[in-house]
């Protein structure tokens, strides 16, 4: 089979895992620089170029859509639906992922553990956003935030109000999440692949930090996770409808709850704690499901 691959860097440790995967498996692997890509939007005839030649037309398109390049990104791969491409995550379930506020309104509906969650965009009303979410500490998280980039930790309802306020002033959208303290600093991302959980490791923060990214300092460990998150990573991912994601829980006091779902998870950290081998389950679970057209949305939404 011949696979695209959308990512910018070809030298990520996940980007040449799965380059290096598919390839073991007698597959070639194209690494297309999804910033170089330009379409042609004709009637019936969607095409896609890139270096000034047309792309080939590929059994599969593997999605790694860096975060500050979304809305060119998904354009890209609606295109290579369009086309018939078969994508391992779609356009309209990455672009739910990417937006935490619709990620969370859907986890809610099909009623997934979540923290307490605040919204508003009224400046006027975050006495009572702060209430809502049960009052300090609380977590405060920028809408477009990626990679703990834009959370803010605030001890105290008056440093939480000095912060949002300064968010506003900004002109950023915000969320407000409470702080779950039982959770240490640590929490769980689950790999999930076409509705299987393949791999867990425990993240936990360098000294003083609360937020675990391993780019941060943190340290990551292989975990066992319970029944009741393992049915939570596999309902968070198929409500956002990604076929491969991240899913990172907390542990509560009241069972796992869900951070965010993740639709181009860093393969390093859990394929080193875990020893897993998890490109090469991706690349599996590609050939035994893309199929010429086989896509919900092609190219909708």
């Amino acid at each position: 089979m011949k696979f695209a691959m959308m990512a910018r860097n070809p030298d990520l440790y996940s980007h040449r895992r799965l380059k290096e995967a598919a390839e073991a498996r007698g597959h070639e692997l194209d690494i297309i620089n999804t910033l170089r890509c330009y379409m042609n939007i004709a009637s019936r005839r969607p095409e896609i170029y890139y270096n000034g030649e047309k792309l080939p037309l590929y059994d599969a398109v593997i999605p790694r859509i860096g975060a500050s390049v979304t809305f060119y990104g998904l354009a890209v791969l609606r295109q290579f639906e369009m086309m018939g491409v078969y994508p391992l995550n779609e356009s309209v379930a990455i672009g739910r992922s990417r937006d935490k506020l619709r990620s969370m309104q859907l986890l809610a509906r099909d009623g997934i553990g979540l923290p307490v969650t605040t919204f508003a965009h009224d400046p006027k009303q975050t006495e009572e956003v702060l209430e809502l979410a049960g009052g300090a500490p609380l977590v405060i998280k920028l809408l477009e935030g990626t990679q703990g980039i834009g959370v803010v930790l605030a001890d105290t309802n008056r440093s939480a109000k000095s912060v949002i306020e300064a968010f506003r002033g900004a002109d950023v959208n915000i969320l407000v999440q409470e702080f779950i303290k039982e959770a240490g600093g640590t929490d769980i991302r689950a790999l999930v692949v076409g509705g299987r959980v393949v791999a867990a490791m425990k993240r936990t923060g360098a000294s003083g930090e609360f937020r675990s990214n391993l780019h941060r300092g943190g340290t990551a460990e292989v975990v066992k996770l319970s029944p009741e998150e393992r049915f939570t990573a596999i309902r968070a991912a198929k409500s956002m409808g990604l076929n491969v994601c991240g899913v990172d829980m907390l542990r509560s006091n009241h069972g796992p709850v869900v951070m965010e779902v993740n639709s181009s998870p860093g393969l390093e950290g859990v394929e080193k704690a875990t020893g897993i081998d998890i490109a090469t389950k991706i690349v599996e679970f590609i050939e035994k499901n893309a199929k010429a057209g086989k896509t919900k949305t092609k190219g909708k939404g």
